[in-house]
């Protein structure tokens, strides 16, 4: 499995790959990267649909561990998919937006 930073994953969704947030729906209202896709871990099984075959997916949840899951599993299906290590924590860490759905600053669930 592919690791990648905050400050990488960045530069992938700039180029155009899609980040996938994995959380719980509480954790997102708290706060998630502006532009991101949401699937909860549960349900991206039946949702795999959704997701492009044909670009790089970066997969996010709060630590690390959920999307590492769902990268594997991704990975097994055919997706190109890459985990952030360290998840939204490292993402806030390094000072980068953190929105809720009214688009006001949001916080690390």
């Amino acid at each position: 499995m592919v690791e990648v930073t905050a400050g990488e994953a960045a530069s992938l969704v700039e180029s155009g790959a899609l980040l996938l947030d994995v959380r719980e729906p509480a954790e997102w209202e708290a706060g998630h990267v502006p532009g991101a896709s949401f699937i909860p871990m549960n349900a991206v099984a039946a949702r795999l649909g959704e997701l492009p075959s044909d670009r790089r997916i970066v997969v996010i949840c709060r630590s690390g561990g959920r999307s590492g899951v769902v990268t594997e599993a991704l990975l097994g299906l055919g997706f190109d998919a890459v985990n952030l290590v360290g998840g939204m924590q490292a993402w806030a860490a390094e000072n980068r937006p953190v929105v809720t759905e009214a688009g006001t600053p949001g916080t690390v669930a």
